[in-house]
């Protein structure tokens, strides 16, 4: 596990962008996991202002998504569909065709998590934020090392009851991982990520003994090291 302390929120955001542009340098047709919700969002505008300075090329990479709620509606402004394609699909030169993003709106999630396994198991890159309670993706505590793309029931969330996400043991079949963490509320999960044993009580501990970790936080949420 590699940790980055950064000063602050723009300072993640701009590491994690420049690891994420040389990366698809290195590897233009990369398959790239891009996670939601507000760590990630200044990151991604980064990555629209380096695609439109001419820095980056999205055109080969191949994109998919960590979880969706369930059942969903991809026009639902609560749906993660929505958030990607709003704050980064939408705004770089991506092809519709490498999209493929978990399906809130699927008629049987049994089939649609299998076959989204095997599409996006051993992807280049998985870029994840970490809750406050350690979960990352929708595997939330009690979550076991070996889980694939599941069904789960949500225990905090009033939007949905229950979401579709990637598992623990699909993360960890990614060849690089870049975990962020930003804010005080954050610092007890990395103060775990970084000092426990793996466990599912903190989920995102599994991910410590992988061989390509990065975890980028600020120094409010690096503040329990």
């Amino acid at each position: 596990m590699k940790l980055l302390v950064v000063k602050n929120y723009k300072g993640l955001s701009a590491k994690a962008a420049e690891i994420i542009v040389n990366e698809i340098k290195k590897k233009p047709t990369s398959v790239i996991g891009f996670a939601t919700g507000k760590t990630p969002k200044r990151t991604y505008k980064l990555l629209v202002k380096a695609y439109k300075k001419g820095k980056v090329d999205f055109s080969k990479i191949k994109a998919f998504s960590l979880d969706e709620y369930y059942p969903i509606k991809k026009s639902d402004k609560k749906s993660f569909y929505y958030y990607l394609h709003k704050n980064l699909f939408n705004k770089i030169n991506i092809k519709k065709s490498n999209i493929n993003l978990l399906d809130g709106e699927a008629k049987n999630s049994n089939e649609e998590c299998k076959s989204y396994e095997e599409k996006v198991r051993r992807s280049d890159l998985i870029i994840l934020g970490v809750g406050i309670n350690g979960h990352i993706a929708f595997n939330e505590q009690g979550s076991l090392k070996n889980s694939k793309t599941r069904l789960v029931k949500l225990k905090h969330k009033a939007c949905k009851p229950k979401a579709l996400t990637i598992g623990i043991s699909t993360i960890l079949s990614a060849k690089k991982i870049i975990l962020l963490a930003s804010g005080k509320n954050k610092a007890e999960a990395v103060r775990c990520l970084a000092k426990c044993k793996p466990n599912k009580c903190c989920p995102a501990t599994f991910l410590k003994n992988h061989k390509n970790l990065i975890v980028i936080a600020d120094k409010k949420a690096s503040s329990f090291l």
